[in-house]
C-alpha cells in the first residue's frame, strides 16, 4: 500500500474500534502507541545496526547501568527489550494492561538528561488515559491489543519511512480534527492553509542556508511541520532548520513533539515549552552566565492561536511585546498573540498569522494596534480565505503576513473567499486556489476581483480599515436588464463589452456571431452558435496553436517520469512539471493556468504514491500483486478475509482494457447479453396488470419473477393447448398409467401418425416410456406459440429468459475468475516495456487528455454565455404582450358563448370587464 492507503485503513479501523469514545480523546491513544512504536523501532535498529545478536537484545536489563547509558547517550532513551512494541505482540496472549503501564513507567526514569526537553512527559496522556480504556483489566487489554493491532503496521524502520510514518500521522490527526467537532481547533490547522503558509515563508526564506522557525500555539506541530517541508525543496540539509514551538494543553504539547520526532528531525533542532504564550514570553536565548533577559529572535514565526480568546491585559503595558503598539483588549486576545510573534522576528525575517476578520476592522485598541502596525509598515499581504474552512468555527478567516522590513509600503490585499470546494460540510482550498494564492502573493500581483495592492494613502483615507471588500470587490457581476431589449428583442452591445477579451482573441468572431439590427443592438446571424465557432478560423488557429504548444508534452513527461524515475525528487518535481506547463500556456490568455494546475495535482497524488513504492522497494514492484483485503461478517463478526487480488502499482482493470483485450470484450459481450435479458424481464414485469392477477407470479416487492410460481401458472395455460399431437400424447400418457398391454400401445402409436414418434427416444420394446413421452410433452408446450403480447406469451418468454439469465451468471463469474487469475499471471510476468507503457498509460495518458481539452472546454462555455446572452431577450415584453392579447380575445369569445342565468350572466360581464383592465362594480 502507498501512504494513502494506509493512512485511510488505519483511519476506519481506528474509527469502528473507538466506538462511543470521542474522536479527540481515542487520538491520544492510537497517536501514542504509534510513537511508542516509532521509539522501540529505532531503539532496535539501533542495537542491530551496532552487532547486536537478538540473543544479545534479548539480556539487555535496566540494572545494566553502563550499556544503558551508551545507549541513552545515542538515542535519547532506553526501553527494556521485554517492553518493545514488537514483544508485546511476539507475546500474544500473555499481554496484559500491565506490559504497557509498566513500560511507560520505565520509560520516564530511562530519558537522557540531554533529551528530557523532547521526552520528558511525553506519554503522559497516554498513562493517565488508560484506565478510560475498558472498566476491567481484561477489557482493558483486549482495548489496547485492538489498538496494537492498528498501528503494527505504520512502517518506522528507516529514513524513507518517516515520510510515509508523518503522513500517517498527519492524515489521522486530521480525521479526528473532523470528528471532533469544536475541540479541534485545540490542536489542528487545515493542511490546505498550513500549506499556503508554508510556500509563503519557504520562498522568503529559499537563499539561506540555516533557518529557525517558531509557532508560539503549535497545537499538533503541523504548521511547523509543513514550514520545514516546503523550504526543505531550497535547501538540501534539512537538519540546518531549528523548531521552535509552545503550546500550552499538555497533551496537544505532546502531540507537537512527537510529531517532530517521528519526521525524523533532530532532537538538538526541537526546542519546545509547554506553557502560556502570553503570559510569559519565550522563547528567550538561553545564557547561564547572565540573567538579563534577551528575547529569541526567529527567521519565521507561523500560528494559528485560538479566536478571539479572553485573556489578562492588567500590566501588560511594560512588556516588550506590546509597548511599542498597545495592549489588546481582555476579551479579545488575537493582537497580542500578533504582536507577540512579530516581536520574536529577525528584522528580514517574515511572520503568516491566522486571526478571524474582525481584526481587520474593529475599533478601540485593536484599531489603535492596527494603525500603529500600517504607520511602522509592518503588514505585508493580507489574505481572505473562505468561511468554515477550519474545523470547530465557520467564522471567516485571514492570513496576515508581517515582516519588520519591508522594500515596499504598499499593502496586498488578496480575497481568495471564494476558492474552495466544498467537502462534507467544510469548505477546503483546492491545489490550483493554494497555487493562485501563493502566486499572486510572492509576485505580488494584481488580479482581477482577486487581488490589489493598496498604498498607505489609500489605507489612511479608508480609516485605517483593512476590510478586504474595500479593497477588492471579488463578487459576482449582477445581471443586466437592457430596458428597450427587453421590449424589442436584440443583443445589447455594452453587453457584449463584458467579454472584450474573446474578441481580443478570436478578432473575426464578432462579426461572423452578430448582425446589427441598429447603433446600439445586434442579432445572431445564426441560432446555430456552435456550427459558427466550430468553423471560425480563428478559433481553429487557436486550437492548433494550442495542439502544438503541447505536442511532445506526452514525451516530455515520459522522460521525466518514466525513463528518469530513478531520479524523480517528490519534493520538487510538481513544481517542475507546473513551471513547464505554465510556459506553454503564457501566450493562451483565455486558459486559466490553474485549471491546468488543478489537472496536473489530481493526477500527481497517485502518481506520487507509485513512484514512492518504487522508489523505496524496487521496479520489480510494478510485477507484484497484494491479497485484496476486505472486511466482511462471519458468523456474525467482522473479520477480514481475502478478495482476490490487487496490483500493488499496475490496476488490473488497466490490464485487462491492453493487453487481455480480447478476453475482456469476451466477458462484456456476456454482460451485455446479461443486461439485455434483465431489461427484457423488466419490461414484462412493467406490462403486466395487477388487477388480473398477473403479479401472482412476481416476489413480495414485485421487482423479480419467481420461476416455481412463473411455472405453475403456464402449466395451467399448457392444459388448455389442444393441438392433435398433444392430444394423443396426453393419450399415450394415460395408456401408460393404466399398464397397457404391449399391443394396445403399439396399435396406438400406428394409429397416431400426426405424432413425430421419432423425436422420442424407443425402448427395448419398440414402444415409449412415459419419462420420455413428458419430456417431448414439456418440449412442446414450450414451442407453442400463444397469442403475441398474451399473459401465457409473456410467461414462456420468461421462462426462457430465467434460463439464459442463470446460465449467463454462471459463465460470467467463471470467465471473470479465469481473467481475474489470468490477470494476476500477466503482471506477474510483465516486460519492462510492457510496464513502462501501463504506467504510460495510468500516468500520463489521463494527464495529457484533460489538458489538451482545456480548449474544447473554454469554447464551450463561450458557446453557452452567447447562447444564454441571446435566450435572455428572446421573448420581448411586446411579445408577451401580444400572446396575453391574443389569449384575452379567445377567452372573451369563450365567455360570450356562454349562457345561464340571470345572476350568471353577470357575473360573466364583470369578469369581461376585469379582463379588459375596467374597475369593477362596487
Amino acid at each position: 500500500m502507498n501512504k494513502q492507503q494506509l493512512a485511510s485503513k488505519i483511519w476506519q479501523s481506528a474509527n469502528n474500534l473507538r466506538g462511543k469514545m470521542e474522536a479527540g480523546e481515542y487520538k491520544d491513544y492510537i497517536l501514542g502507541f504509534i510513537f511508542y512504536k516509532f521509539l522501540s523501532d529505532k531503539e532496535y535498529k539501533f542495537l542491530i545496526q551496532n552487532g547486536y545478536e537478538q540473543s544479545d537484545i534479548d539480556e539487555l536489563k535496566e540494572e545494566n547501568e553502563e550499556e544503558v547509558d551508551w545507549i541513552k547517550r545515542n538515542i535519547g532513551f532506553f526501553i527494556e527489550p521485554k517492553s518493545l512494541f514488537s514483544n508485546w505482540i511476539k507475546i500474544g496472549n500473555d499481554f496484559s494492561v500491565d506490559n504497557v503501564i509498566t513500560a511507560l513507567s520505565a520509560f520516564s526514569r530511562n530519558i537522557n538528561h540531554t533529551h528530557k526537553n523532547v521526552f520528558s512527559g511525553i506519554f503522559r496522556t497516554l498513562e493517565q488515559g488508560i484506565s478510560k480504556l475498558g472498566e476491567t483489566s481484561v477489557s482493558r487489554t483486549k482495548a489496547i491489543k485492538d489498538l496494537i493491532e492498528i498501528v503494527k503496521d505504520v512502517p518506522t524502520s528507516n529514513q524513507r519511512d518517516y515520510d510515509v510514518l508523518g503522513f500517517v500521522y498527519e492524515y489521522l490527526i486530521s480525521q479526528f480534527a473532523s470528528s471532533a467537532g469544536k475541540k479541534a481547533g485545540e490542536f489542528y490547522t487545515p493542511h490546505e492553509v498550513s500549506v499556503v503558509m508554508a510556500e509563503l515563508i519557504a520562498d522568503h526564506l529559499k537563499e539561506k542556508e540555516t533557518i529557525n522557525i517558531y509557532d508560539p500555539t503549535s497545537g499538533s506541530g503541523s504548521l511547523l511541520i509543513n514550514i520545514g517541508q516546503s523550504v526543505g525543496k531550497y535547501i538540501e540539509n534539512t537538519n540546518k532548520i531549528k523548531y521552535y514551538a509552545q503550546e500550552l494543553i499538555e497533551s496537544t504539547y505532546n502531540l507537537t513533539r512527537m510529531n517532530l520526532v517521528m519526521r525524523g528531525i533532530l532532537p538538538d533542532n526541537i526546542v519546545t515549552r509547554n506553557g502560556d504564550t502570553l503570559e510569559e514570553d519565550w522563547p528567550v536565548e538561553e545564557n547561564n552566565k547572565v540573567s538579563t533577559y534577551n528575547p529569541l529572535l526567529i527567521d519565521a514565526v507561523v500560528s494559528n492561536p485560538p479566536y478571539s480568546q479572553k485573556w489578562n491585559p492588567e500590566n501588560k503595558e511594560l512588556d516588550p511585546r506590546y509597548a511599542e503598539y498597545g495592549v489588546a483588549p481582555k476579551s479579545k486576545a488575537d493582537y497580542a498573540f500578533l504582536l507577540h510573534d512579530l516581536y520574536h522576528l529577525k528584522q528580514e525575517g517574515i511572520m503568516t498569522i491566522v486571526l478571524p476578520r474582525g481584526v481587520l476592522f474593529r475599533g478601540g485598541e485593536e484599531s489603535t494596534i492596527r494603525k500603529k502596525l500600517i504607520d511602522k509598515n509592518k503588514i505585508d499581504a493580507i489574505i481572505g480565505l473562505p468561511s468554515n474552512i477550519f474545523f470547530g468555527t465557520g467564522i471567516p478567516t485571514i492570513i496576515l503576513v508581517l515582516k519588520k522590513q519591508r522594500d515596499n509600503t504598499d499593502v496586498l490585499f488578496v480575497d481568495a473567499s471564494k476558492g474552495f470546494k466544498k467537502v462534507g460540510n467544510k469548505n477546503v482550498l483546492r491545489a490550483s486556489d493554494i497555487k493562485k494564492i501563493v502566486d499572486t502573493v510572492i509576485q505580488r500581483k494584481k488580479v482581477e476581483k482577486f487581488s490589489h495592492i493598496a498604498s498607505l494613502q489609500d489605507i489612511k483615507d479608508k480609516g485605517y480599515d483593512l476590510n478586504i471588500p474595500r479593497y477588492v470587490d471579488s463578487n459576482e457581476e449582477t445581471e443586466k436588464w437592457d430596458t428597450y431589449a427587453i421590449m424589442f428583442g436584440g443583443i445589447p452591445k455594452n453587453e457584449l463589452d463584458d467579454y472584450i477579451k474573446i474578441w481580443g482573441a478570436f478578432p473575426s468572431l464578432y462579426d461572423e456571431l452578430f448582425a446589427e439590427i441598429n447603433r446600439g443592438y445586434l442579432k445572431l446571424r445564426s441560432e446555430e452558435v456552435s456550427s459558427i465557432f466550430d468553423s471560425n478560423h480563428d478559433i481553429i488557429n487557436f486550437k492548433v496553436e494550442y495542439e502544438n504548444a503541447f505536442k511532445d508534452f506526452d514525451s516530455y513527461l515520459y522522460n521525466q517520469l518514466i525513463e528518469n524515475l530513478s531520479k524523480v525528487k517528490l519534493a520538487n518535481t510538481e513544481e517542475i512539471l507546473a513551471v513547464d506547463i505554465f510556459t506553454r500556456l503564457y501566450s493562451f490568455k483565455l486558459i486559466d493556468k490553474y485549471d491546468a494546475y488543478q489537472i496536473l495535482d489530481d493526477g500527481w497524488k497517485d502518481i506520487s504514491g507509485d513512484i514512492e513504492i518504487l522508489q523505496k522497494e524496487s521496479f520489480d514492484s510494478v510485477r507484484i500483486v497484494d491479497p485484496n483485503m476486505i472486511t466482511k461478517k462471519v458468523n456474525g463478526k467482522d473479520t477480514i478475509v481475502q478478495d482476490g487480488w490487487l496490483g500493488r502499482i499496475i490496476p488490473f482493470d488497466l490490464v485487462q482494457s491492453t493487453i487481455l483485450k480480447a478476453e475482456k470484450a469476451e466477458l462484456s459481450k456476456l454482460e451485455n447479453r446479461l443486461t439485455e435479458v434483465q431489461l427484457s424481464l423488466d419490461e414484462i414485469i412493467s406490462n403486466l396488470s395487477e388487477a388480473e392477477g398477473e403479479y401472482n407470479v412476481l416476489n413480495d416487492s414485485n421487482e423479480k419473477f419467481v420461476l416455481k410460481d412463473v411455472n405453475n401458472e403456464l402449466s395451467e395455460f399448457y392444459k388448455d393447448i389442444n393441438t392433435p399431437e398433444l392430444t394423443a400424447l396426453r393419450e399415450y400418457v394415460n395408456l401408460l398409467d393404466s399398464k397397457g398391454t404391449k399391443k394396445e400401445k403399439m396399435e396406438f402409436i400406428s394409429n397416431h401418425p400426426e405424432v413425430d414418434w421419432s423425436a422420442i427416444p424407443i425402448n427395448a420394446s419398440g414402444t415409449y416410456n412415459k419419462k420420455d413421452v413428458t419430456s417431448y410433452v414439456t418440449s412442446l408446450q414450450m414451442d407453442y406459440k400463444f397469442s403475441e403480447g398474451s399473459f401465457a406469451s409473456n410467461l414462456s418468454s420468461v421462462v426462457m429468459l430465467l434460463e439464459e439469465e442463470k446460465d449467463l451468471k454462471k459463465k460470467i463469474k467463471e470467465r471473470k475468475a479465469e481473467l481475474h487469475e489470468l490477470t494476476k499471471i500477466t503482471i506477474e510476468n510483465l516486460s519492462d516495456e510492457q510496464a513502462n507503457e501501463l504506467l504510460k498509460l495510468k500516468w500520463i495518458d489521463p494527464l495529457v487528455v484533460s489538458i489538451r481539452k482545456l480548449p474544447d472546454d473554454l469554447i464551450k462555455r463561450i458557446t453557452m454565455k452567447i447562447s444564454f446572452l441571446n435566450q435572455k431577450y428572446a421573448k420581448t415584453f411586446v411579445k408577451v404582450s401580444d400572446e396575453i392579447q391574443n389569449s384575452t380575445n379567445k377567452l372573451e369569445t369563450f365567455l360570450d358563448e356562454l349562457d345561464g342565468s340571470e345572476f350568471d350572466l353577470k357575473g360573466i360581464s364583470e369578469f369581461k370587464k376585469i379582463l379588459n383592465g375596467v374597475n369593477h362594480d362596487k
